[in-house]
């Protein structure tokens, strides 16, 4: 068992949007995360962002750092069915008509943390029934930083009676170091994925179609330019250790970032944040988000996990300097 360890009174400061704030240090890396959705709001290497993230004096924008469960991305109208019976959630994107990014982001997990240690931090948090979600899980989100940089394991774990639908996500924008509206542009960026699911224009998907000879091919390293992408890729490309990586490099090469997925993560969205509310935070990072099923998992089935009750499900992805 890992020790807990209580929070510093200086961050024990309930004026803060996202809430209580912690820090979790390895070498020259430096997390810090937050009470509100225990996510991850930024990621530094001896003071240089790794990250697109946001202040402990500011409210979360654009999902940064949010984990999404029970299920990323969208499910259109925020209808589903499920054993026979329809299924209608609260429309938390109204412009699109949708659901977006899950029922968990917002909610207050554990706080003091389940677990704390110089290198690592778990929270908790169950998700009870509510508007279009009948069902119970208990979730558990572990954050480590050591030599090969932050592991990430979300774990969630059917407390019903009855199966449940359920996916997974996360949602971190990579950073060169340098945040400016426009600074990914002359970034070079790899993305593993073969295939990448085309949407309409609500964001739900409409087939599958080959990267090849399109705008979306970024298996070789190269400079984004000014792509406006945000789809999701999968038939993704993996090393020898099953994990899919995602590199965004300085255009000299000199310093950037990597992400990557265990094979519990068929899917990438990849977003260049275009369409931010936000205008001062458009193109600043490179969204990248591991996803366990595919957007409108709830109505496609795919990528869908089932959950029967007492089962439980765990992924892990990961950042790491490049």
């Amino acid at each position: 068992m890992i020790p807990r360890r209580e929070p510093t009174e200086a961050t024990i400061d309930h004026r803060h949007p996202s809430g209580l704030q912690y820090e979790i240090r390895y070498g020259g890396q430096t997390a810090h995360l937050t009470e509100v959705g225990g996510a991850l709001r930024d990621y530094l290497l001896d003071g240089r962002p790794l990250l697109d993230g946001y202040g402990p004096d500011e409210m979360c924008t654009g999902a940064r750092g949010q984990s999404l469960i029970p299920w990323p991305n969208r499910i259109k109208a925020g209808s589903y069915e499920w054993e026979g019976r329809r299924l209608q959630l609260d429309l938390s994107e109204p412009d699109k008509g949708g659901a977006i990014h899950g029922l968990t982001r917002w909610r207050n997990w554990n706080a003091p943390v389940v677990e704390q240690t110089d290198e690592s931090i778990s929270f908790a948090y169950t998700l009870h029934a509510c508007q279009g979600w009948p069902w119970v899980l208990d979730c558990r989100l572990d954050y480590q930083l050591g030599p090969d940089g932050l592991t990430v394991r979300s774990t969630a774990v059917n407390r019903s009676d009855s199966p449940c639908p359920y996916g997974t996500g996360a949602h971190p924008y990579l950073s060169t170091g340098t945040v400016r509206a426009g600074a990914i542009d002359t970034a070079l960026v790899q993305v593993p994925g073969r295939t990448y699911l085309p949407v309409d224009e609500r964001g739900i998907p409409t087939g599958h179609e080959r990267v090849d000879g399109t705008k979306y091919d970024l298996r070789e390293l190269q400079q984004l330019g000014g792509r406006h992408i945000d789809v999701a890729y999968t038939d993704l490309l993996r090393g020898g250790d099953g994990r899919a990586r995602v590199r965004l490099l300085r255009p000299d090469r000199s310093g950037g970032v990597e992400l990557w997925v265990d094979d519990t993560y068929p899917y990438l969205e990849i977003f260049t944040g275009d369409t931010l509310p936000q205008r001062d935070c458009r193109r600043t990072g490179l969204g990248v988000e591991p996803m366990t099923c595919a957007p409108d998992a709830f109505n496609s089935g795919e990528g869908l996990i089932t959950l029967d009750p007492g089962q439980s499900h765990t992924g892990q992805w990961g950042i790491k300097p490049a």
